[in-house]
């Protein structure tokens, strides 16, 4: 039986001004991917990942198309450069979990960005109705987190457990600063806020959706062989049905990327590829313990330094 070969995908955060330029310049497929993008939203969402302002690119209603595009452009030159490698499971952060969905055939290129369009333009109007953040507490586990937070009545979420050691906590601005100070005096390692416009996967995000409830719940997944591990259960979903609720529900819901990717590696792994900007998910996988080996692809360099690796594996 043939290994599992893995594509993760990153999520908001790990937007800079740039991104996958190279790649624009490199392959013909990458370009097609970020000129059809433009097309679509009707202006021009390369020009502002290429040359920011970083505030702009920040923003969410740019961050989120932003990575989800990037992050398609290097899937296709990656595609490109190894046409023997199909993945047979995807997973993406939060927000990559819709490249996921696309790169495993359950939703087209259009769709799959006019639904992450609608989910960044609900969560930017949730972001400035209720303004917050994100914050990674290191060196605390969740159960330490949760009960700080609930002894000291703070009105916070748990939004994200990535890996052992880090709980990314969301809420308002003023509550974050609080639990900063209190989780520091309480032996925390660091506190440390996260480059993102919202208090994402928080109650704050609940207006954001109930109005991507309706889109999400009227497209038309397309069932395929290539597997997708969720957010909210932490697990893979063959579901279609499910599929969609685990959607919605991961707006205002903490993200279990931890147990999802411990589920993932139960099987047996070839290896995993994170395609996107950043190597975030690489450094989580080594933190979690993967036995398989992890490989990033975020310039053009990368993909002529993994023929040898991924020969290695295949071997």
């Amino acid at each position: 039986m043939s290994k599992e070969i893995v594509y993760l995908f990153p999520g908001q955060g790990a937007q800079y001004v740039s991104m996958g330029q190279d790649f624009y310049n490199a392959f013909e497929e990458s370009k097609k991917v970020f000129d059809e993008a433009d097309e679509i939203l009707g202006y021009s969402l390369s020009n502002i990942i290429f040359d920011g302002p970083k505030q702009e690119l920040t923003k969410t209603k740019y961050s989120q198309l932003a990575i989800f595009v990037v992050s398609s452009a290097i899937a296709a030159a990656f595609e490109k450069k190894f046409p023997e490698i199909k993945p047979s499971i995807c997973a993406g952060l939060s927000l990559g979990e819709y490249t996921a969905l696309y790169m495993a055939d359950k939703i087209s290129f259009k769709e799959c960005l006019l639904l992450v369009q609608a989910r960044a333009n609900h969560m930017h109007e949730a972001s400035v109705n209720h303004p917050g953040g994100l914050s990674v507490v290191l060196g605390f586990d969740e159960k330490t987190v949760r009960e700080h937070i609930e002894a000291q009545g703070y009105t916070l979420w748990i939004a994200n457990l990535n890996c052992p050691g880090q709980v990314v906590i969301s809420g308002s601005h003023e509550e974050l600063d609080k639990a900063t100070l209190s989780l520091k005096e309480a032996g925390a390692k660091r506190v440390l806020p996260l480059d993102v416009s919202g208090a994402f996967h928080s109650g704050l995000m609940k207006e954001a959706q109930e109005k991507l409830k309706d889109k999400i719940e009227n497209i038309e997944f397309n069932d395929s062989t290539i597997q997708v591990a969720m957010n909210v259960p932490g697990s893979i979903v063959e579901d279609m049905s499910h599929m969609k609720g685990h959607l919605i529900d991961q707006v205002a819901s903490t993200t279990k990327w931890e147990k999802s990717i411990r589920e993932i590696d139960e099987k047996d792994v070839a290896f995993y590829i994170e395609m996107g900007p950043g190597r975030s998910l690489c450094g989580m996988n080594k933190k979690i313990g993967v036995k398989a080996p992890s490989y990033n692809v975020e310039k053009v360099d990368d993909l002529e330094k993994l023929l040898e690796k991924i020969g290695v594996c295949y071997a």
